[in-house]
């Protein structure tokens, strides 16, 4: 008998959070996105409700006109092997760019960072949207956004190549006889390709989970194409559960045509839900949350997708402006939706603006009604999970505490882990060592 379906859930760690205002909220602290004892009281409560792992994001390009949290924040791989000495179950996920980065570092960072926390690493693949990326690492321009994605692909191929680069029992470490390691089980990859040239073999072996979990979030026809072919998860985020419905239904198809098998790929859509005794109360907490946005600072919010552009130029009550491809090579699945949507309901710049910096989730409500919403998306097919974002400060403790036991109670999320490695925790297989496989392979020609 097949077992049922289980939830998966994460938590986004946030700072500050991912508006341009709720640093200013009374309950919240304003140096959160470099308040470390709060990350580590946050780990701590999201690992006491058995969540499957939790998020850092992250960007490399700022301006004055930046949200708060991405003014001054941790960078991602620093803080999550800080976080893998304060955890012990819950996986670790963290955002690190294809565009300014080399393959050989990165695979070795995570690989560190799997082995340090027994198994618990997670890479978030980015191509970075943001042009001005270029400027702070020596780049006359940004790759347009196919070119993103084909530098993308061929890194995290070199990037698995060197985490085989150890069979898993290649250390001998034999004392007697003076053997620290069998030569025949490492590797160089030797790679060469457009864009990566690496000999290998990379300095540290691979997890007990074989390899980092591969997360990525593409939305565009490229990136779901991507995330289709070589994503263990996927991260995503939609309005209605019809649209969410959509995609999961057509990425799921997608991965099917890769030749893989789409019970091996999770869709995280990302809510943030706010959570009170009463509707009411919820409703409550939301408005004080959105009356702290400025028009200004939302024109700005809205600005970032669309390359940093200038809206305080236009009229705030006259139709959103056509700006042509503007944003396409960023943000390009989001910007293609921001215009789309204000273009078929008529909307204003300041009306966009607005619902750009405060977005309204329709996980609002009692606890309860939450983990209805949660149950009806996940029932319904339009998630294996969902990314929890902090919407209100002390969001993260309110989920946990009040919509988890209610998962429990109903028999859809777990009430111990199963595993201490992120991939058997999401149940994940482990990914074969390539040179094991052709090895076996070969003896049993």
């Amino acid at each position: 008998m097949a077992k049922p379906r289980q939830l998966k859930l994460g938590a986004l760690l946030h700072g500050v959070g991912g508006s341009t205002s709720m640093w200013r909220h009374p309950d919240a602290q304003p140096d959160a996105s470099v308040n470390f004892e709060l990350y580590k009281q946050w780990i701590r409560k999201a690992e006491e409700g058995k969540l499957d792992l939790i998020f850092i994001a992250d960007g490399l390009y700022i301006n004055e006109k930046s949200i708060p949290h991405f003014l001054n924040r941790f960078e991602p791989l620093t803080i999550l092997s800080a976080l893998a000495g304060v955890s012990r179950n819950i996986g670790l996920v963290g955002t690190l760019s294809t565009s300014y980065s080399e393959p050989f570092t990165v695979a070795r960072q995570f690989g560190s960072l799997d082995v340090i926390s027994g198994g618990r690493a997670g890479w978030n693949v980015v191509t970075s949207p943001l042009e001005g990326s270029a400027l702070n690492y020596g780049k006359k321009e940004h790759p347009d956004h196919g070119k993103r994605y084909r530098i993308a692909t061929e890194y995290l191929e070199v990037a698995r190549g060197l985490w085989d680069s150890w069979e898993d029992d290649a250390f001998v470490r034999d004392k007697e006889t003076g053997v620290f390691f069998d030569p025949d089980k490492v590797h160089a990859l030797n790679h060469e390709g457009e864009f990566f040239s690496v000999k290998g073999p990379l300095n540290i072996a691979r997890s007990r989970q074989g390899q980092p979990v591969v997360f990525q979030a593409g939305s565009s026809e490229v990136g779901k194409n991507y995330a289709s072919k070589e994503a263990d998860a996927i991260f995503t985020g939609h309005d209605t559960l019809e649209e969410a419905q959509a995609f999961y239904r057509d990425v799921k198809s997608r991965i099917s045509s890769f030749g893989r098998n789409p019970d091996e790929v999770l869709i995280f859509p990302g809510i943030g839900p706010i959570i009170g005794d009463t509707e009411e109360e919820a409703e409550r907490k939301y408005q004080e949350v959105a009356a702290l946005v400025t028009i200004e600072n939302a024109l700005n919010y809205l600005g970032r997708f669309f390359e940093h552009h200038d809206f305080s130029q236009y009229p705030l009550d006259e139709p959103f402006p056509e700006l042509g491809d503007l944003g396409r090579n960023s943000f390009q699945s989001g910007t293609d939706k921001i215009k789309k949507n204000a273009k078929e309901k008529g909307l204003t710049l300041r009306e966009v603006a607005l619902q750009s910096a405060t977005p309204r989730s329709g996980f609002i409500g009692t606890a309860a009604q939450v983990a209805d919403q949660i149950q009806a998306w996940f029932e319904a097919e339009a998630a294996d999970g969902f990314m929890i974002s902090a919407a209100v400060p002390n969001g993260l403790e309110d989920f946990v505490d009040r919509v988890v036991p209610i998962l429990q109670e109903r028999g859809l999320f777990r009430t111990e882990y199963e595993s201490e490695t992120l991939r058997g925790n999401l149940g994940l297989p482990i990914p074969e060592n390539r040179y094991t496989r052709t090895s076996e392979t070969a003896g049993s020609a």
